[in-house]
C-alpha cells in the first residue's frame, strides 16, 4: 500500500492522504475523494502531476504513473459539470424552436398583419434546411455520438445556448422579413444542391466516427476513409465534419444571400478551425505513422 498526497492546483493546499494498492486507477482515487469530500463528484474530479500540468487518463494506475509512498497528485475541481448530451440536445433545440417561430411572422417581431403577406420561396426552402439541420443534430446527439468525456462544465451550457440562440433568432428576422429580397431561384437551387451534399456528408464522418470507438471505450484511432465515398474527404483533412458542416453554412449564406448568415457562418468557421486545428495536433502528436499530407480543416491550406 501507498500513501498519495493530494493536493490543490489552487494554491497547493492538502486536500487527503490517501492508502491505495499500487494497481489502483484514478478512477477509483476518485470515488475515494468524492466520499472524503461529498461535493467533489468523479466527475468533477482532474487528476495532475503538476499543478498546471496536463489531465491524466483516469484508467491509469497508481505504478504506472510512477506514484511511490509518499507522492503527491494534484487534483483540479472542473466546477459543476452537466452532461454533455444534455448541452447538447439543448443548444440544439433552441435554435430549430426559434427559427421555426420566427418563420410564422409573429406580431412580436414584425408587427400586426406581417403573417399574412407573402413569403419568397427561397425563405421556406431556408426554414426547410435550418429545421433539417439541427433536427439532424439532435438524432445525431441521441443515436450517433460517443462521447470521450461524460461532462463538461455547466457554465458553458449558457454560453453555448446564447450563441445558437441568438444567432438563430437574428438570421430568422432577416430571411423571414416582409421585406427580405431573395436572390436568383438558379443561384439558390445551386447553392440548395451544395447544402444537401455537405449535409449527408457531415452525417456520413459522424457516422464513421462512431464506429471507429467502440462501445464504452476511449480508444483513439487514425480516421480513415470508409466505403461511403462522401468520407474521402478523411484523406485530405483531420476534421472533415467541420469542413462540411462551414461548407453547408456557407452554402445556406449563399442559398438566402442573407448577410446574418454569412455572420453566423464566419463565427462557426473560426470556432471549428481552432478545434481541427487542436485535434490535427493531437492526432500527428499521438501517432507516429499519421499521414503527412492531411490538412486540418481546409483541403491543401490549413
Amino acid at each position: 500500500m501507498r500513501g498519495i498526497g493530494i493536493l490543490s492546483t489552487s494554491g497547493g493546499k492538502q486536500l487527503a492522504t490517501l492508502t491505495v494498492d499500487p494497481n489502483s486507477t484514478l478512477k477509483e482515487l476518485k470515488t475515494q475523494i468524492h466520499r472524503l469530500k461529498s461535493h467533489l463528484y468523479p466527475d468533477r474530479q482532474e487528476f495532475r502531476q503538476e499543478p498546471r500540468g496536463k489531465g491524466l487518463d483516469e484508467s491509469k494506475t497508481v505504478a504506472a504513473l510512477g506514484l511511490k509512498d509518499h507522492s503527491k497528485l494534484y487534483l483540479k475541481d472542473l466546477g459543476p459539470q452537466i452532461a454533455w448530451k444534455t448541452v447538447f440536445l439543448t443548444e440544439y433545440a433552441g435554435p430549430l424552436f426559434v427559427y421555426a417561430w420566427i418563420y410564422q411572422r409573429p406580431w412580436l417581431f414584425y408587427g400586426e398583419g406581417a403573417a399574412n403577406q407573402p413569403m419568397s420561396q427561397v425563405a421556406h426552402i431556408a426554414a426547410c434546411c435550418w429545421v433539417i439541420h439541427y433536427a439532424k443534430r439532435i438524432l445525431e446527439t441521441l443515436f450517433v455520438h460517443r462521447f470521450s468525456h461524460a461532462t463538461m462544465p455547466v457554465r458553458n451550457l449558457f454560453r453555448n445556448c446564447a450563441y445558437y440562440w441568438i444567432f438563430a433568432a437574428y438570421v430568422a428576422y432577416h430571411v423571414n422579413h416582409p421585406l427580405y429580397t431573395a436572390p436568383c431561384q438558379l443561384q439558390s437551387y445551386i447553392a440548395l444542391g451544395f447544402w444537401t451534399i455537405c449535409e449527408l456528408g457531415n452525417f456520413s464522418i459522424h457516422w464513421a466516427l462512431r464506429n471507429l470507438r467502440p462501445p464504452g471505450s476511449k480508444e483513439r484511432r487514425i480516421p480513415r476513409p470508409t466505403k461511403n465515398p462522401l468520407t474521402l474527404l478523411f484523406n485530405l483533412v483531420s476534421c472533415p465534419n467541420y469542413t462540411y458542416e462551414v461548407g453547408g453554412w456557407v452554402a445556406f449564406t449563399i442559398m438566402t444571400q442573407c448577410l446574418p448568415a454569412g455572420l453566423f457562418a464566419f463565427a462557426g468557421f473560426y470556432q471549428m478551425a481552432v478545434w481541427a486545428i487542436g485535434k490535427h495536433r493531437a492526432y500527428k502528436k499521438d501517432f507516429k505513422d499519421y499521414p503527412r499530407g492531411r490538412k486540418a480543416i481546409i483541403p491543401f491550406v490549413f
